[in-house]
């Protein structure tokens, strides 16, 4: 037989029962799982603002302004600081990417659209529970690598050039 409404203990579900549940479950994950996502998606847009703008004197600002407006959408006004920070951490570390790119003969578009790809990626990324705030922090120690492994390189090179 079949349950029907006349039985007790038995559990129905019922949309407004389903809305409830699925808003409950929301609330649980907690603030900080909404923090991670805007510092996620703050990096999202430092990488995005990098690679499109490529001049940190216009990049910088702008992908600070998206992001906290992003973040404040997300999660108030800890969103909205964690934004920035994401943004302005991901766009320091995009920079030795964006400009050796484009040193070693790589054209604006290209670099452009393989950053927006990156960034797309990074902001689908962000909304695994604890992965927004490592990438936030992870993209600067990559640029900061990038940087020592730069000036290294060809040391061997200007050594021989010197005779």
């Amino acid at each position: 037989m079949l349950p029907g409404p006349q039985m007790r203990g038995v559990c129905r579900y019922s949309l407004p029962a389903g809305r409830s549940n699925s808003a409950t479950r929301l609330a649980a994950l907690g603030t900080w799982y909404w923090i991670g996502v805007a510092a996620g998606v703050g990096a999202a847009i430092g990488v995005l603002a990098q690679g499109v703008l490529r001049d940190p004197r216009f990049a910088w600002p702008v992908a600070a302004v998206a992001a906290a407006a992003v973040g404040y959408a997300l999660a108030e006004w800890a969103g909205a600081a964690a934004g920035l920070v994401g943004a302005l951490l991901a766009a320091v570390g995009t920079l030795p990417v964006v400009r050796g790119a484009l040193a070693r003969g790589g054209t604006r578009g290209g670099t452009a659209a393989l950053v927006a790809g990156a960034a797309v990626v990074i902001a689908l990324l962000a909304l695994v529970p604890v992965l927004g705030y490592l990438l936030a922090l992870a993209l600067p120690a990559v640029g900061a690598r990038l940087r020592r492994r730069r000036g290294d390189r060809h040391a061997g090179l200007r050594i021989l050039a010197r005779d």
